[in-house]
C-alpha cells in the first residue's frame, strides 16, 4: 500500500519572533542542523517501504519557498496544493485527501506538520510502521509521547484498551492543554500522553469521518478541488470556495469525536519546537547550561539561550534568559515567560508594523531585497535577482525609483523602452513609468534602488505582466 508524506506547511510560528516571521516562518528556518524543518521533514519517510514523494499543503504565500526548498533535496513532490488562506489544519487534511484520493482510493496518509524535530528516525518509522498497520486496518491512528515532566504547553491523550496486546491502543479521551495540577496528574497517572499532532490514515478513512462529523468542511474543501487550477507545479485550490470552508482542527473536528481513533508510543524524541524554551531543550548547551548561536560571548551566564545570526553578542551576569538578536529586532526575556512572545506579535499586528510580518531580508520567488537604509519620503534596498529570473512588469502610483547595478547584467523595461545595464550603470524610473527588471545573465544580479516619494510601502504595485501569477495581488 502506497504511503504518502502529508506536509501541512501553515502557522507563523509567532512564539519563535523575531526569527520567525509570518512571511518567513519556522518550517523554513534551519533550527537544527543545516536544514530546514520542513527539510528535515520531507525526509522523514526516506526508505520507509511504500513511501511515495510528499504532498505539502502551503500558504500560497510561501509557495515559492517550500518549492524552492524541495527542490534544493532532490525531491518531486506529489503535489503543492496552496490555500488562499488559512482555514486551520482539518481543512488542510481534507483537500490532501481528496488530492490523492483521486490517484489512489488507498493511499494512506503520514501527517506530519512541518515544524516539528525527531531525533531518532529509526524509533519513529518503527512506530510509523504500526501506525500504518492500524490504518490499513481502518483506524485513524495518531502518536503520543512519553510525558517527561508536567508539560502545560501541550494537549494530552489517554490511552484506552489495548488493540493487539502490542503497545498499540485506542483512545479514551483527548484533553485541552492543562493546569499544572492537572498536568502533574496526568504524569502521575501512567496512561497519559502528549498530543504529537502527527497521525496515520487511510485518505478513504478520513474522508468518511470529516464527511460524518463535518459534512460541510469535506463539502466546501470538494468545491474548492472542483474549482481549482494548476498554476506552474501547484495545484491552487478555489479562493472563495476554500475562504468560505468552516474553519476546524483535525482532533476538533474528527479525532475527539470518532470511535476509530487509535494511539501508538512514539518514543524517538520529540519537539514541537513551539518556543524559545523548546529550542533550548533540544539544543546542545554547554557546561554552564547555555545554548548559543553565532558571535557570542557569555561571562557569568546560566541555563540561557543566547541567539545571533549578524551582530556580535555580549551577555554579563544573567540567568535563565533568552536573548534573540536580528538585523532589525531584539528580544530579551525570561525563559520561562518565552510562551507569551506571541503577545509581542499580536502587539505589533494591532500597531501594523511590518516587523511581525518580513524579515529586513524578504524573499521573492525571482531573489531577494533588503532594506539598508529609510527615512521621511525616501528608502534604501539592495535588490539580488536570480540568474534568468524578472520581476514583474509593474507601476507606482506614489514613487520613483534610481538603480544602480553593483554586479550582473540587467535588462530594463522603462516605458516604451528596454535597454541593457551593466556594472556602475544607473536608471531613473519616474513615477507612474511602466517598469521591469530582469536578470538575463549567469550570475545573480545585485543592484541598489533608490525609492523616493510619498508612500513607500509595497502595496504601492500595480502588476500588467508576471510569471509568478500574481498580477491583481
Amino acid at each position: 500500500m502506497a504511503v504518502y508524506p502529508v506536509i501541512l506547511t501553515g502557522g507563523a510560528g509567532s512564539r519563535l519572533w523575531p526569527m520567525s516571521r509570518e512571511y518567513f516562518p519556522k518550517p523554513l528556518m534551519p533550527i537544527v542542523g543545516d536544514e530546514s524543518l520542513l527539510q528535515a521533514t520531507a525526509r522523514r519517510l526516506q526508505g520507509f517501504p511504500g513511501s511515495e514523494p510528499p504532498v505539502f499543503v502551503c500558504n500560497e504565500e510561501h509557495r515559492f519557498l517550500v518549492a524552492e526548498q524541495v527542490q534544493a533535496l532532490d525531491i518531486q513532490p506529489a503535489g503543492i496544493i496552496l490555500e488562499p488562506e488559512g482555514r486551520n489544519t482539518a481543512p488542510a487534511l481534507t483537500v490532501a485527501a481528496l488530492f490523492l484520493a483521486e490517484r489512489d482510493p488507498e493511499a494512506v496518509m503520514v501527517v506530519m506538520p512541518a515544524d516539528h524535530v525527531i531525533p531518532d528516525l529509526e524509533a519513529f518509522r518503527r512506530a510509523l510502521a504500526d501506525g500504518v498497520a492500524l490504518a490499513e486496518q481502518g483506524h485513524l491512528v495518531t502518536f503520543g509521547i512519553q510525558p517527561t515532566r508536567p508539560e502545560t504547553g501541550y494537549g494530552y491523550i489517554q490511552r484506552g484498551e489495548t488493540l493487539d496486546g502490542d503497545g498499540r491502543f485506542k483512545v479514551k479521551r483527548f484533553v485541552e492543554k492543562p493546569d499544572l495540577d492537572q498536568a502533574q496528574g496526568y504524569l502521575d497517572a501512567g496512561d497519559y500522553y502528549w498530543n504529537s499532532g502527527i497521525f496515520v490514515m487511510q485518505a478513504s478513512s478520513w474522508l468518511e469521518e470529516i464527511d460524518h462529523f463535518e459534512p460541510e468542511i469535506k463539502q466546501a474543501c470538494e468545491r474548492a478541488i472542483d474549482s481549482g487550477r494548476k498554476d506552474l507545479d501547484f495545484c491552487r485550490v478555489g479562493k472563495e470556495d476554500f475562504i468560505n470552508c468552516p474553519e476546524n482542527s483535525i482532533d476538533y473536528a474528527v479525532m475527539e469525536r470518532t470511535e476509530r481513533a487509535a494511539v501508538v508510543p512514539l518514543e524517538s524524541g520529540w519537539s514541537d519546537v513551539g518556543a524559545w524554551s523548546a529550542i533550548w531543550d533540544i539544543a546542545e548547551c554547554d557546561d554552564c547550561g547555555n545554548a548559543t548561536q553565532g558571535d557570542v560571548l557569555a561571562q557569568d551566564v546560566k541555563n540561557s539561550l543566547i541567539w545571533s545570526n549578524d551582530r556580535f553578542v555580549a551577555a554579563i551576569g544573567l540567568e535563565d534568559m533568552v536573548i534573540v538578536d536580528t538585523p532589525d529586532a531584539l528580544l530579551v526575556a525570561p525563559r520561562d515567560r518565552s510562551q507569551d512572545v506571541k503577545q509581542i506579535v499580536a502587539e505589533l499586528k494591532k500597531q501594523d508594523r511590518d516587523e511581525f510580518r518580513f524579515h529586513s531580508r524578504v524573499y521573492r520567488p525571482w531573489g531577494d531585497y533588503e532594506g539598508i537604509d529609510k527615512g521621511e519620503r525616501y528608502q534604501v534596498k539592495r535588490i539580488v535577482v536570480k540568474p534568468g529570473a524578472s520581476l514583474s512588469l509593474q507601476m507606482h502610483h506614489h514613487r520613483a525609483e534610481h538603480w544602480i547595478v553593483v554586479r550582473g547584467t540587467a535588462r530594463v523595461t522603462r516605458g516604451e523602452e528596454v535597454f541593457i545595464l551593466t556594472e556602475n550603470q544607473s536608471t531613473y524610473i519616474p513615477l507612474g513609468t511602466t517598469h521591469r527588471l530582469e536578470n538575463p545573465g549567469t550570475i545573480p544580479l545585485e543592484i541598489i534602488e533608490v525609492q523616493s516619494g510619498s508612500y513607500l510601502g509595497e502595496d504601492d504595485i500595480v502588476r500588467f505582466e508576471d510569471v509568478y501569477d500574481r498580477v491583481g495581488q
